[in-house]
């Protein structure tokens, strides 16, 4: 067999690796757990406040639980049924059923489903260790089983309630299933590779065409000889996908794959890059419903997206997307580029905290001791950039309002530290209005949130908003400081109230420990490290010729690259190209230790031999 790169190893049956077989299991179950624990100290410190987060959208999986909970597999299919309404079907069902399922076992709590997104993702870190396992060897599997578990992007989005990480995990075990085909190709693991994609598109729509990647991936390795195991791959997505096809006639009477909303990312994710407004698209929801409401001269469009009329108006957005692609295809292409670049750097996401979580519920605040206010707090600050500058609301003379300057990121606002207790409890509360930009206010580095106006309201009918920063303060002392957040604009905010409770003595103590040693290890998962690593990897694999691993690797990013680029994208839709990063990532810190591993055993070697002369 062709050596593998990396100190390559033989497939898994054979005698060199069966001797390996106790290793490579508990480096699995060592993976899964320390996955597993990061992601549980992360739960612990953002439970108070996940529900936030793309909070309209949780309401709708969340709604559309509720709904099959009330309704049951009747109503699923009935076009009578509330769930054959139109705006239930902008996100495919599988989310929603996995929480109707989980509420029905466990309770209405959210902490499990989001225990069970925990979990799945700490195999997914496995199945990493897994699929480089089969293509290279133990250490660069272990190197990238290891990057998954600890990458702050990727645990962040397991507690998320949104279903991201659930729907990668599936991909990766497809890619698993392709790398282990390699060997023995069976035609019942061809069909539940595309089965995989099919489940996946049941939580997210987004991988819908992978199954053609996959398809012409299963050609390259095996030959068109074997052009039937590529067929069972479509075979297999089919048989998953067609039953919610058919579902969706029977409930709505029209064709829909999946869900809608195609046509919506696609106009926005033009208008994302449209500076100059050339094409008068809108790059919100919002937008997009306001314009077509005045456009069609129907109010009723004003507030939804999908219904009334909700498949017409997704036909006319995929055709006028079309219409601007095919009078600028020089400038969309370029989009495309930029979009699939942005693709491969590392979401800036929150860390986990290097002090024990809060125990305390914010809630309490109202009966908790006050330690300090607007008037002590606020006065206080200073103006950390040249340019900004904060002043008192002339309407209100206990309001301040910041003004930052042009930066997308950058410090802003510095408070002087405030005299508190160790090893106790604390909630910084902050009242609000913000016209524009965008500002994240932090506490000691640790805890933060943005400030960013409701898309929804014009910068004059901004309202108040309120944010609760829940903090344990491990010093005596702690510090308040206001930083852009990729601000489109010179942020200003109206700061009416900020107050400081004392909530009571911290609890965990001890988990300042190991929580000191993964933050510290998750700081390093940035762009300026990881993506020169892994091109160094994708540049090895190809020197080395290991074509296959190639093709197993890259399957999935160039599926984004090329099918994902051309519609509006978050980094949530498009977690699994980390792991394609991390792989290749390893690869290139696996050859690099044991080049330098030979090196220094030969120069051993030498020293010996010049000795025993």
């Amino acid at each position: 067999m062709q050596k593998e790169l990396a100190g390559g190893s033989p497939p898994l049956n054979a005698p060199g690796r069966s001797r390996s077989l106790r290793a490579y299991v508990l480096v699995g179950i060592a993976i899964f757990l320390l996955a597993f624990s990061v992601r549980s100290l992360t739960w612990h410190d953002t439970r108070f406040e996940v529900g936030k987060v793309q909070s309209s959208v949780v309401g709708d999986y969340q709604r559309v639980a509720e709904l099959l909970r009330q309704e049951g597999l009747r109503g699923f299919f009935s076009s009578s049924s509330s769930l054959a309404d139109l705006n239930n079907l902008g996100h495919p069902p599988g989310y929603s059923i996995l929480i109707a399922l989980v509420r029905a076992i466990f309770g209405s709590s959210n902490a499990a489903i989001q225990f069970t997104q925990i979990v799945f993702d700490s195999l997914a870190a496995v199945l990493l260790f897994l699929i480089v396992f089969e293509l290279f060897s133990l250490a660069p599997a272990t190197i990238a089983g290891l990057f998954a578990a600890l990458s702050p992007q990727l645990v962040w989005n397991s507690v998320l309630l949104l279903p991201d990480s659930l729907a990668t995990f599936p991909i990766l075990l497809a890619v698993f299933l392709l790398a282990r085909s390699r060997e023995k190709p069976r035609l019942t693991a061809f069909v539940m590779m595309g089965a995989l994609v099919g489940l996946s598109c049941w939580l997210r729509a987004n991988a819908m065409l992978l199954t053609g990647f996959i398809a012409v991936a299963v050609l390259l390795l095996h030959g068109k000889k074997h052009w039937r195991y590529s067929l069972a791959v479509i075979a297999g997505t089919l048989l998953i996908v067609l039953p919610l096809t058919i579902r969706n006639a029977i409930a709505t009477r029209h064709f829909i794959p999946v869900s809608l909303g195609a046509g919506q990312t696609l106009l926005e994710g033009i208008a994302d890059y449209d500076t100059n407004n050339r094409f008068g698209i809108p790059n919100t929801d919002m937008g997009i419903m306001k314009q077509e409401a005045e456009v069609h001269q129907r109010p009723e469009y004003y507030g939804t997206l999908f219904n009334p009329d909700g498949v017409q108006r997704e036909r006319a957005r995929m055709k006028r997307g079309a219409g601007v692609i095919a009078s600028n295809p020089v400038w969309f292409a370029s989009v495309m580029v930029r979009r699939a670049a942005s693709m491969t750097r590392l979401e800036r996401t929150r860390l986990l905290s290097s002090s024990p979580a809060v125990t305390h519920s914010p809630d309490t605040a109202n009966s908790s001791r006050l330690v300090d206010d607007t008037t002590t707090l606020m006065r206080r600050c200073s103006a950390e950039s040249p340019q900004a500058k904060f002043t008192f609301d002339p309407a209100n003379a206990e309001s301040l309002i910041l003004l930052g300057d042009a930066s997308k990121y950058g410090d802003q606002f510095l408070c002087e530290r405030v005299p508190l207790k160790e090893n106790t409890d604390y909630l910084l509360e902050l009242s609000f209005r913000i016209p524009q930009g965008r500002m994240r206010v932090s506490v000691n580095d640790t805890v933060s949130d943005v400030l960013e106006p409701l898309e929804v309201k014009q910068p004059a009918e901004q309202p108040v908003q309120t944010i609760r920063l829940p903090f344990a303060s491990m010093a005596a002392s702690a510090r308040v400081d206001f930083s852009n957040e990729a601000s489109n604009a010179p942020p200003i905010v109206h700061v009416d109230a900020m107050n400081l409770y004392e909530l009571g003595p911290a609890r965990y103590l001890w988990t300042r420990y190991p929580r000191l040693l993964l933050h510290l290890l998750q700081r390093v998962f940035v762009t300026a490290v990881f993506l020169p690593l892994a091109l160094i990897g994708v540049g090895l694999t190809i020197f080395r010729k290991r074509t296959a691993a190639l093709i197993v690797l890259a399957v999935v990013p160039v599926y984004y690259f090329t099918v994902q680029s051309a519609f509006h994208t978050e980094y949530r839709y498009v977690l699994a190209v980390n792991y394609s990063l991390f792989a290749f990532a390893a690869v290139a810190i696996g050859w690099v230790v044991r080049f330098a591993y030979r090196k220094v055993s030969s120069l051993s070697v030498w020293e010996r031999v010049r000795v025993r002369a």
